[in-house]
């Protein structure tokens, strides 16, 4: 492929090798946590919002997560609990609805702040649900599949899918970071890690479709930056087959230790 020239390239995205460097790395580490360990992902938003104002760079991102997801969904397509999704749609247009009033007064400086708080608070429940008496979490399960656990109990057993909802459209409408929500959902619902996988992927997936629209009317979302992410496929896919590659390899404990980390990592890092 020949150079890109700078009349080429997205408006919101730099000409360097240095900062394509950058986004292809972020691109990988979309593709990783999409098939493997999700808190990569809190690195790819943080990689994103470093290169380019961070306004912008939620929208430049989206379309490189849904090329994600569709790698997701070609993996773990099989194994996904569609009544899960069916009870948190509704609450989710409601979180993207207010996530994009939100985003429609934010600037730059306050939308970096948003974004590290927003993955910050979903380490902290992460990290609660971690240590909470060992008689009041489910069970884990073995990655066979099995039947739909259905809702979680506890924390989340009443009004569950409304909360998980709203939080997860507007978080994701914010700084494209719901999936720590969706991570602790799932988690207190005691899914084993293929439907884990496959419901989060088809989670995604529908939900990074539904904020294409209403990123391009907010300005975030052009032609170009949908030829940068198309640039950032292969990297993107890298990092899809890495993922699949490392989950299989992983225990429960190690992959939701891996997860806290590497969120609190991009979080932390993203505020200061």
């Amino acid at each position: 492929m020949g150079e890109l020239s700078s009349a080429a390239l997205p408006a919101a995205l730099p000409d360097g090798a240095l900062a394509w460097a950058a986004l292809a790395l972020a691109a990988a580490l979309v593709g990783f946590s999409k098939t493997g360990i999700n808190g990569t992902a809190s690195l790819s938003i943080l990689l994103f919002a470093t290169v380019l104002p961070a306004r912008e760079s939620t929208g430049a991102l989206l379309p490189v997560l849904i090329i994600g997801d569709l790698f997701a969904i070609r993996f773990y397509s099989r194994h996904v609990a569609w009544p899960v999704l069916a009870k948190l749609a509704p609450w989710v247009v409601v979180g993207v609805g207010t996530g994009a009033v939100a985003l429609w007064f934010a600037d730059d400086a306050a939308m970096r702040v948003v974004i590290g708080a927003i993955l910050l608070s979903m380490l902290a429940l992460q990290v609660w649900s971690r240590l909470r008496p060992a008689a009041e979490k489910p069970r884990p399960e073995a990655d066979a599949p099995s039947v739909d656990p259905g809702p979680p109990r506890g924390l989340l057993r009443r009004g569950a899918a409304a909360g998980t909802g709203v939080a997860a459209g507007a978080a994701t409408m914010l700084a494209n970071a719901a999936g720590p929500v969706m991570v602790l959902y799932l988690m207190l619902s005691g899914f084993p890690k293929l439907r884990f996988l496959g419901t989060m992927a088809w989670f995604f997936f529908a939900v990074n479709l539904f904020k294409v629209p209403i990123s391009a009317g907010l300005g975030l979302i052009t032609w170009t930056s949908l030829l940068a992410a198309l640039i950032l496929v292969p990297a993107v896919a890298l990092g899809a087959f890495t993922g699949r590659a490392v989950v299989h390899r992983v225990n429960q404990r190690q992959f939701e230790l891996a997860t806290l980390v590497l969120s609190a990592v991009g979080a932390v890092l993203l505020i200061l």
